[in-house]
């Protein structure tokens, strides 16, 4: 009778914790869009212009500011000794000049290039000439600039940035410059370049 009961106890047991099942209830809806179509780093769910252009500055709720295009801006990229060869992985750099120019078709550039003073000054003269002309090939053949609104000048050593003399002043004078000119305006882009040669004997 005892082990009767006990047995009767265990089965009473195990069927109220069958009953206490808790049955899984549905997920709840996210309610906020996260996702980020425009790539302006802005969510959707905050996002007042949706239309922003790739790698425009846009503010916290992803709208972009507009200012005159006058932009002077060095380009980060390193030559080896006595070359005007640009590596593939600097067209990054370069990319961001053929943006603006793709946003705005009016706008023009002019590709500058610079030497430091070690070498003889015709040297250095071809040498920043075929420099600036190489970038200017990248954004022809590789972003399909038109040529018409591109053009390339070589200044040798003769705008230096730096004029103590070390070996840091020379490596910041050699350098490429991208000037993008025009009277329209256009979306404020996010530059992130500066530039140039590491080792250079020119």
């Amino acid at each position: 009778m005892k082990y009767l009961m006990i047995l009767l106890a265990l089965i009473t047991t195990a069927g109220c914790s069958v009953n206490d099942i808790v049955e899984p209830t549905a997920s709840t809806p996210q309610k906020f869009d996260l996702a980020d179509n425009d790539r302006d780093g802005v969510i959707m769910a905050r996002e007042r212009c949706a239309d922003t252009i790739i790698d425009a500055a846009a503010d916290n709720y992803g709208c972009g500011s507009i200012k005159d295009i006058n932009e002077r801006q060095e380009l980060k990229i390193l030559f080896s000794n006595n070359s005007a060869v640009i590596d593939h992985q600097y067209y990054d750099q370069i990319e961001l000049v053929a943006k603006i120019m793709q946003t705005d078709p009016t706008t023009k550039v002019t590709i500058e290039g610079h030497t430091s003073k070690i070498g003889s000054y015709e040297l250095n003269l071809a040498l920043s000439q075929k420099r600036a002309k190489a970038v200017i090939e990248v954004l022809e053949n590789t972003f399909g600039i038109d040529a018409s609104r591109l053009d390339a000048i070589g200044y040798s050593f003769d705008r230096p940035i730096d004029n103590s003399g070390t070996p840091e002043a020379e490596r910041r004078n050699r350098r490429v410059i991208a000037e993008v000119a025009t009277d329209d305006t256009i979306p404020a882009m996010r530059w992130n370049i500066y530039t140039v040669d590491e080792k250079m004997e020119e």
